[in-house]
């Protein structure tokens, strides 16, 4: 079983699409080839990721392992991001052909820029 400071529990997650609405609506976006992010300062004590696969990526598998390599990205970094933040990551039709590496880069890129990285 991994250490509890690895975990990325379900709670960490946005999952109502009230809370995708507020960010969509209030955030700032980040585009990259692969992904765009959005980025909403909110006043809770720690983040909130969530993850949009949609159907222009293909069939179920494919949006499923994009969905959860990005969950991976995050979980591995949730170490370094801000406190007080609402993430959204929605993958762009040539996230499925991207491998884990291409995505993690392109998901670092545009954390930095969105500055939700910490040091």
């Amino acid at each position: 079983m991994a250490p509890k400071q690895f975990a990325f529990p379900k709670s960490r997650r946005l999952t109502r699409p009230s809370e995708f609405e507020r960010v969509k609506a209030n955030g700032r976006v980040e585009r990259g080839r692969l992904l765009l992010l959005s980025v909403f300062a909110s006043n809770e004590a720690g983040f909130r990721a969530g993850f949009i696969t949609p159907r222009a990526l293909g069939s179920a598998v494919a949006r499923n392992r994009v969905r959860r390599r990005l969950r991976e990205i995050v979980r591995k970094h949730q170490g370094e991001i801000l406190s007080g933040r609402w993430i959204v990551t929605i993958a762009r039709a040539n996230a499925a052909k991207a491998d884990y590496q291409q995505l993690e880069a392109e998901w670092l890129r545009l954390a930095g820029r969105a500055s939700i990285l910490s040091a």
